[in-house]
């Protein structure tokens, strides 16, 4: 069991950026696969990002490739996601999870979810 808080949306111009943090308690934070996910009103749930349990590999959605940046700190209990020239279609409520996995970019993957942090990119 792991329980996971998410940290650092808002409202931010497009091209700026933004750092979303997602705090988690409880097991070993390196037993778990990490990813990112977000859903926009109408939408369903789409991956955005996932690192595997010691940060060695990354996977990114072809939509966000070169302008997000996902990392780790297992002593901290912390992943981050860096924005970085964002877009008016990154809107969405971005949710933190995590899998007990080797590796997974599906959403029934994910065993632990936190509540999500709203990004708005405005035009």
């Amino acid at each position: 069991q792991v329980q996971l808080v998410e940290s650092g949306g808002g409202l931010v111009q497009a091209g700026g950026s933004l750092r979303l943090s997602c705090a988690a308690s409880g097991r070993t934070f390196s037993s778990y696969t990490m990813g990112w996910f977000r859903q926009a009103p109408g939408k369903e749930r789409e991956f955005v990002v996932a690192i595997s349990k010691f940060g060695v590999s990354t996977y990114y959605a072809d939509s966000v490739k070169g302008r997000f940046t996902i990392s780790r700190d297992n002593a901290k209990g912390t992943v981050y996601l860096q924005m970085n020239s964002l877009k008016p279609e990154d809107t969405a409520l971005y949710y933190c999870a995590a899998s007990l996995a080797s590796w997974t970019n599906f959403v029934s993957g994910y065993d632990y979810w936190g509540q999500g942090t709203q990004v708005t990119v405005s035009s």
